[in-house]
């Protein structure tokens, strides 16, 4: 009877997750009310969760718990197993932690030197499969852990083993698990897009067609053309990868002004929108796989998101610019670039999505809750966290099970958004 049950709400977590989305191996791992990966099942940063609050309490919602030592750094958090999973530096260290559901350390493990050069901190959120948590550090320290006990399981050096290279700001991939497969973007000159063997680490396959180094973007798993493809970006192009043997599949120029390609793409039935900061532009492209390449359909410079992640709404696109014309908060049209609604007042923001509602967490601490609307979307509640300086909520929400969490630098906290 348990392995009917069991198998019966996978069945149903699929057909959810799928009406969104292509799911990547990763999603259809665990409860429907987990958040296995960066931006969750599918990378679509569209949460599963219904039944949760359509307007908050003067002050923001009951919050749950605060757990104050997560070290410093900008990743976020996975939900998977009844665990909560992130990453942080504490003086020289980069720390892979992991919760119980209650706020409580259940371990803690190292996983290379700590980011102390520009923007110091850890970056990737740590990636949860079949009982392991995978997580890179920002000099390619690639390690595997089990997730119960922390026990580390393999470590390669991409650095070593593929001369990863990266810019300024080092590596900040939140790595993809495709089935049996950990799919990463050392960039190096011996591995700019690499399989690995999730269970040993071991090298499955290397592609080094492409032509440049890794930017510091996590991409997303698709099909397309009957073709199950990695969409990434390198420091100066968009590309698609065939999964099951490395094959470069296409690749499109994309050259931002400041060497910021860092959001995370946007797929729909062949079409890709991909942003940079510092004016570079958002830029929808489609893809041509006959001709190993893709058409720029619109391309606009004040749509200059950056790191802010991006949400794909009922043929809407929704995100932060950062630079061009001041910092706005945009609903456009997916297929058009039409402008549907723009709002001045909110500065850089990161959003996720859950139930009708998206939420807004701008850069110095101030959480908004909006409702998606036929003139794009409606300002409904907000509330202040401490106040800190620019980009130090860097981290984007997550909603997962009723709970809204937040993380900036050292600390994670949980708040209750259901509505009853």
């Amino acid at each position: 009877m348990e392995t009917k049950r069991t198998a019966l709400r996978a069945v149903l977590l699929l057909i959810a997750a799928t009406a969104c989305a292509p799911m990547s191996g990763a999603a259809v791992i665990g409860a429907s009310a987990d958040w296995p990966q960066h931006h969750g099942p599918g990378r679509t940063n569209i949460s599963q969760d219904k039944g949760l609050l359509k307007k908050w309490p003067q002050g923001g919602p009951d919050k749950l718990w605060t757990y104050s030592q997560c070290g410093r750094g900008f990743s976020g958090v996975t939900i998977a197993d009844g665990m909560i999973f992130t990453a942080g530096d504490v003086e020289l260290q980069e720390f892979v932690i992991a919760l119980d559901m209650d706020g409580k350390l259940v371990w803690k493990q190292p996983n290379g030197d700590a980011w102390g050069r520009p923007s110091p901190g850890s970056r990737a959120t740590p990636t949860y499969s079949d009982g392991a948590v995978y997580h890179m550090n920002p000099t390619g320290r690639l390690a595997a852990y089990k997730a119960k006990s922390g026990e580390p399981i393999w470590v390669v050096d991409l650095k070593d083993k593929f001369d990863a290279k990266y810019g300024i700001w080092a590596l900040a991939e939140n790595v993809i698990i495709e089935g049996d497969k950990l799919i990463c973007m050392p960039g190096g000159p011996k591995g700019r897009v690499v399989a690995l063997d999730k269970r040993t680490g071991k090298t499955i396959w290397i592609n080094t067609e492409i032509e440049h180094f890794a930017a510091y973007c996590s991409g997303l798993v698709v099909n397309h053309g009957g073709v199950r493809q990695l969409i990434t970006m390198t420091q100066k192009s968009v590309v698609g990868v065939n999964i099951e043997t490395g094959k470069l599949l296409w690749s499109a120029p994309f050259v931002p002004r400041s060497p910021q390609n860092s959001l995370t793409p946007v797929f729909k039935d062949g079409y890709v929108f991909v942003a940079a900061g510092h004016s570079s532009g958002g830029r929808l492209i489609k893809l041509d796989l006959s001709a190993r390449s893709a058409e720029t359909v619109w391309h606009r410079e004040d749509l200059d998101d950056c790191h802010s992640g991006a949400l794909l709404i009922d043929g809407r696109l929704y995100g932060t610019a950062c630079r061009q014309g001041g910092r706005h908060f945009y609903c456009v049209d997916f297929l058009t670039g039409r402008n549907i609604k723009v709002d001045k007042t909110m500065g850089k923001t990161c959003i996720t999505f859950a139930d009708s509602m998206i939420y807004a967490l701008n850069f110095q601490g101030t959480m908004r809750l909006m409702a998606v609307t036929p003139d794009g979307f409606e300002l409904v509640s907000r509330f202040e966290l401490k106040r800190k300086q620019v980009n130090s909520y860097l981290a984007h929400p997550v909603v997962c099970d009723g709970r809204l969490y937040i993380r900036c630098h050292n600390d994670l906290h949980a708040y209750n958004v259901r509505a009853n």
